[in-house]
């Protein structure tokens, strides 16, 4: 099943900035996943048990070297109006 989901991550450290970067380049070291930022939020487009799988693994990399708190809006299918590569438009 396709996925959609939109986080945002408020560190509380005064390096609030590399730890937001850093954590968004984790995530689009997997090609299976689409990866998309803005000034608000990230989005992640792909399978959903990958998303979870990924998640799963980057916010315990996050809690364990920093603390900060997640926010997320996860819904199946792939919502965007952006062009997405052949593997994301496929059932």
């Amino acid at each position: 099943m396709k996925a959609s989901c939109e986080i945002s991550l408020y560190p509380f450290q005064k390096n609030y900035k590399t730890i937001i970067i850093d954590f968004v380049k984790r995530l689009k070291k997997n090609k299976k996943l689409v990866v998309k930022t803005n000034g608000l939020s990230t989005q992640v487009f792909g399978d959903y048990d990958l998303i979870m799988d990924i998640l799963k693994t980057e916010l315990k990399s996050t809690f364990k070297n920093d603390k900060a708190v997640f926010v997320f809006k996860i819904m199946n299918g792939i919502r965007t109006t952006d062009k997405l590569p052949k593997i994301l438009r496929s059932k």
